[in-house]
C-alpha cells in the first residue's frame, strides 16, 4: 500500500486537469459547433445541458461518496472493505441512473416548460435532452468507476478514457452536424446521438481498467450481495455532498430562468462566458479533487496534522495557477467570446464578464479547495449547511432583486456571484482552521489499529 505521506499532489492533480478541461471542452466544443446552426439552437442546448447537469449531479451522490470512504479505507489499508464498497456503490448507482433515464425520456418537455423558451426553441431543447438524459444510466456507472480508479491512484488512465470519449462525441457532433464523407446533416439530435455513443463506448474501456488495472475482480455476486452498512457509510456522504451540489445547481437554474426574461441575447451571453470561465475553474477543481484524494488517505491512517497543512499548500496553489489563468484570459477576451458569435453587443458585454474574472475565481478556489478537503474528512453535513443558508438564502433572491428588478442584468448578478462565493469561502476556512472536522473521520480506531 502506497504511503499516503508519499503521494504526490502534482502527478494526481495533472491527470484530473486535463481530463476536467475535456469534460468541459465536451459541453463548449458543443456549443461551439452548435453555434454554427443558431444562436437559438446554442439556447437550446444551453438550457438542455444546465438541466443534464442538474441530474447529474444527482448521481454523484454513490461515486462521491464511495471515493471519499474507499479513500480512507485505502489509507488505513483495509484493502477488503474496499471491494464491498466498490461493488455496493456501482450497483446502486447503476439502478438510481436507470430511473433518472427513464424520468428524463417520459418527462423531457414537463422539465422544460419553465424556461419560458419559444415553441421552436423548446422542440429542439426537448429532442437533445431526451436522447443525452437515456444514457445518463450510463454515465452513472462510468462515473463510479472513475471515481474509484482515481482514489486509487491511476488518475491518468481516467485521463485517457475521458480523452477518447471527447474525440469520439467531437467527431460524431463535426460529422452530423457539417456532413462531411456524405454523412446525414442531423443538427442538434446528431450532436445528442454522438453523446450516447462516446458514453457507451467509455463504459467498455472503465469495466476493463477496473479489472485489469485497478484489479477489482467483482462477481455478479459481489454486485448483489452489498450489505447495508456499506451502503449507509456511503451515503452518509454521499447525499450530503450531492445535495450541496445540488443547491448550487439550483441557484444556477433559477439564475438562468431569471436571465430568459432578459431575452434570448442575454442568455447567450451567459452561456458563452460561463463556457470560457469554466476552463479557468477546473484548476481548482482538479487541484480540489487532487487534495481530496491525498487528505482522504492521511485522515484514513491517521495523519491529521499532515492533513491539516496539505490543505494550505494546495490552496496557495490553487490561487496562483487561477489567477495565472484570469490574467490570459482577460488579455484574450474579445477573441474567445468572438470564437462563438459575431454579435458585437454579445462580444463587448461578455468581454467585460470576463474582466470580474480577477475578483470571482478567487474566492472561488476557497470553496472548490476547502470543500473538497472538508468532504475528504467526512465534514461534508456543514457543507450542506453553508450551501443551503448562503446560496437559497442570500444569493439567488439578490440575483433576482439585483439583476432583474433594479435593472442592472448581468453586471449586477456577476456582482452577486462573487459576494456568493467570498462569503461561503470565508465561512469554509474558518472551518478547517477550527479543526472539527478531525471528529468526522470515517474510519473508526478500531479499524485503524
Amino acid at each position: 500500500m502506497t504511503n499516503p505521506k508519499k503521494l504526490n499532489l502534482f502527478a494526481i492533480t495533472w491527470p484530473l486537469f486535463i481530463e476536467s478541461s475535456l469534460l468541459v471542452f465536451m459541453r463548449t466544443s458543443d456549443t461551439f459547433i452548435v453555434s454554427h446552426v443558431s444562436d437559438e439552437a446554442v439556447a437550446a442546448v444551453g438550457v438542455s445541458n444546465q438541466l443534464i447537469i442538474f441530474l447529474f449531479l444527482l448521481l454523484q451522490v454513490v461515486s462521491t461518496g464511495s471515493a471519499i470512504v474507499i479513500s480512507q479505507y485505502l489509507g488505513a489499508n483495509k484493502l477488503r472493505d474496499v471491494k464491498k464498497f466498490a461493488a455496493g456503490a456501482i450497483s446502486l448507482n447503476c439502478i438510481f441512473g436507470f430511473f433518472i433515464s427513464v424520468c428524463i425520456v417520459c418527462f423531457s418537455k414537463q422539465l422544460l416548460q419553465p424556461f419560458g423558451l419559444q415553441p421552436a426553441t423548446l422542440e429542439q431543447a426537448r429532442i437533445f435532452l431526451s436522447i443525452v438524459g437515456c444514457s445518463l444510466f450510463i454515465q452513472a456507472i462510468n462515473l463510479t468507476i472513475s471515481a474509484i480508479t482515481q482514489v486509487h491512484g491511476y488518475t491518468r488512465y481516467t485521463m485517457t478514457v475521458s480523452l477518447g470519449i471527447n474525440l469520439v462525441n467531437l467527431t460524431g457532433s463535426i460529422l452530423f452536424i457539417f456532413g462531411p464523407l456524405g454523412f446525414p446533416k442531423l443538427g442538434i439530435p446528431g450532436v445528442a446521438i454522438s453523446a450516447v455513443f462516446s458514453q457507451l463506448l467509455g463504459l467498455v474501456i472503465y469495466s476493463i481498467i477496473l479489472t485489469k488495472i485497478v484489479r477489482l475482480n467483482l462477481s455478479f455476486r459481489d454486485f448483489y450481495k452489498a450489505r447495508f452498512a456499506e451502503i449507509k457509510k456511503i451515503l452518509t456522504i454521499g447525499i450530503p455532498t450531492a445535495g450541496s451540489q445540488l443547491i448550487y445547481s439550483i441557484s444556477q437554474l433559477m439564475t438562468t430562468y431569471f436571465i430568459t426574461q432578459l431575452g434570448a441575447e442575454m442568455l447567450s451571453t451567459r452561456i458563452y462566458t460561463q463556457n470560457i470561465m469554466t476552463f479557468i475553474m477546473v484548476l481548482a477543481i482538479s487541484l480540489g479533487r487532487g487534495t481530496q484524494i491525498i487528505i482522504g488517505r492521511l485522515v484514513g491512517a491517521g495523519e491529521k496534522e499532515e492533513a491539516y497543512k496539505q490543505l494550505f499548500r494546495s490552496l496557495i496553489l490553487s490561487l496562483f495557477l487561477s489567477l495565472a489563468a484570469v490574467t490570459l484570459t482577460v488579455l484574450f477576451r474579445k477573441q474567445l467570446i468572438g470564437m462563438f458569435t459575431d454579435n458585437v453587443d454579445i462580444i463587448t458585454l461578455g468581454a467585460f464578464l470576463l474582466t470580474y474574472g480577477f475578483l470571482l475565481e478567487p474566492v472561488r478556489c476557497l470553496n472548490i479547495v476547502i470543500g473538497e478537503a472538508l468532504r475528504a474528512t467526512g465534514d461534508a453535513r456543514f457543507l450542506l449547511f453553508v450551501g443551503s443558508s448562503v446560496i437559497l438564502g442570500l444569493c439567488v433572491p439578490l440575483t433576482y432583486w439585483i439583476g432583474v428588478h433594479l435593472g442592472y442584468g448581468l453586471v449586477g448578478m456577476w456582482c452577486v456571484f462573487i459576494m456568493d462565493e467570498g462569503v461561503r469561502g470565508l465561512l469554509l476556512l474558518l472551518r478547517w482552521r477550527s479543526r472539527a472536522w478531525e471528529k468526522k473521520v470515517l474510519v473508526s480506531r478500531e479499524e485503524m489499529a
